[in-house]
């Protein structure tokens, strides 16, 4: 007797499995959507620079600080429109310097990545240069999280430990072999989690990382109303 699924109808065991959703382009079709696509940009764009957002205002001042504020804003807007407008690029001239397949309904490319559409659009040398950038700038922030993290690690243990044995105990003190620890932690989890396939391809990630940006924010908003309010009452 042949298995059969829970509607009733035979199974067929033998068959092939079924063949995956392509795009225009011949690859495996996308599965993103707007609020996806919102997620991603407000983890890239966002993320944890909140942590760092109040003190840097509160260093430029009322007037410098909401200026600069409006001024990366605007940086960061034409540099989105700028990318959105890469993300295609004309097959005859990404013919020479690109290995991606071309849609046959357009005759455009889809770029992938940043120094594809730079290869796509400027030419094979352009795109050392790109690439040259790029992992100097993922180093210097791999260093930025590193020591960030570190240091808020030290902070956490320095308050919890404040909260048991009183504020100024002398046994609350943080030297740089507990800052190497951290640090040392902190690389051991990332080596981890880079072993995780398409860690990139997943979108509750990038969802989690925006709930974690605004929950950033809110709690700044807090802080310093609840401190300013306060400096307002004592005068």
């Amino acid at each position: 007797m042949a298995p059969s699924h829970r509607g009733g109808q035979p199974l067929d065991l033998d068959a092939a499995p079924a063949a995956p959703v392509l795009d225009d382009d011949g690859r495996v079709a996308r599965t993103g959507n707007l609020w996806t696509c919102v997620a991603h940009i407000i983890t890239g764009v966002i993320g944890a620079g909140v942590l760092a957002l109040s003190w840097s205002v509160a260093q430029l001042g009322w007037v410098a600080g909401p200026v600069a504020m409006v001024c990366f804003a605007a940086v960061t807007y034409v540099s989105a429109v700028l990318l959105s407008h890469c993300y295609r690029s004309p097959a005859q001239a990404a013919a020479g310097g690109s290995d991606l397949p071309s849609s046959e309904g357009d005759k455009t490319r889809r770029n992938y990545t940043y120094m594809g559409a730079v290869r796509a659009l400027l030419g094979r040398k352009h795109t050392y240069v790109c690439g040259s950038l790029q992992y100097l700038y993922l180093y210097g922030i791999g260093v930025a999280y590193t020591i960030t993290t570190a240091t808020c690690l030290g902070a956490i243990k320095k308050a919890n430990c404040y909260h048991d044995h009183g504020r100024g105990a002398s046994r609350c003190t943080s030297d740089d072999r507990e800052q190497h620890l951290f640090m040392l932690l902190f690389g051991v989890a990332q080596l981890v989690l880079s072993f995780i396939p398409n860690f990139h391809s997943m979108a509750w990630l990038s969802v989690v990382a925006a709930v974690m940006s605004f929950t950033y924010s809110t709690i700044g908003l807090g802080l310093g109303l609840s401190k300013t309010i306060g400096s307002v009452l004592q005068l």
